[in-house]
């Protein structure tokens, strides 16, 4: 199940370098590919808002 960014994104950047497939990308609110996800939860141990989840 591949993870996604709630609202309570900030886009800090903290998870972008962290992700090892390359799925999230920037914006206001950052978003993650699910059909690249590996599903690892890096970006989500990462980010300090807490603002990733499972979907």
């Amino acid at each position: 199940m591949a993870y996604k960014i709630t609202d309570n994104c900030v886009a800090c950047g903290t998870c972008i370098g962290e992700c090892p497939v390359e799925a999230i990308s920037a914006g206001d609110i950052y978003k993650i590919d699910p059909d690249i996800c590996a599903d690892c939860g890096t970006c989500a141990s990462v980010c300090p808002m807490g603002a990733i989840e499972q979907a």
